[in-house]
């Protein structure tokens, strides 16, 4: 066996709750950290900024992502990348879920 990581079903590892949003580390090494969310309907994440450069993948539902002064809305396959301290914003538009990776290097 490799020492591959095998995460069959991203989806199914993080249920959406019915009211609020819930964040599960699902993988961590030296390089990135993968970090799953799942909204409820309305709820988000305020302004904040990252350190490090990051990517958002929407795998479920529809977010509206404020990145700076833009605003722009991403559904399932919907992919982003943030440079590092650019300042940014996440609202569920409907129950969704979403795919943090933090790159380290």
């Amino acid at each position: 066996m490799t020492d591959a990581t095998v995460l069959p079903d991203l989806v199914g590892e993080l249920p959406i709750p019915a009211d609020g949003t819930l964040s599960r580390t699902l993988y961590q090494d030296d390089d990135l950290r993968l970090v799953g969310f799942a909204f409820a309907e309305g709820q988000e994440l305020t302004e904040h900024a990252s350190a490090l450069a990051v990517v958002i993948q929407v795998l479920r539902g529809r977010l509206s992502l404020g990145l700076g002064p833009d605003v722009t809305e991403l559904g399932p396959g919907g992919w982003v990348r943030l440079p590092p301290r650019l300042p940014h914003t996440v609202r569920a538009l409907e129950p969704s879920v979403m795919l943090l990776t933090m790159l380290r290097r």
